[in-house]
């Protein structure tokens, strides 16, 4: 009855999502190859966990 009050738990984790991506792509514009590869793990993990939430998100 009250499910429109209850948020969406995909929606913070899309937020953080994005943001590791901007933080990786900014490292390797700054040439910063190691940071990239590790941002983009921690991006990686935060996929899993929005997939494992619910499957049928495409990111």
């Amino acid at each position: 009855m009250f499910s429109f009050f209850k948020k969406d738990p995909t929606k913070k984790l899309n937020k953080l999502y994005d943001r590791k991506l901007e933080e990786a792509m900014l490292a390797q514009r700054n040439g910063n190859i190691r940071a990239y590869s590790m941002i983009t793990a921690e991006a990686e993990k935060i996929r899993e966990q929005i997939l494992e939430i619910d499957p049928s998100n495409k990111i």
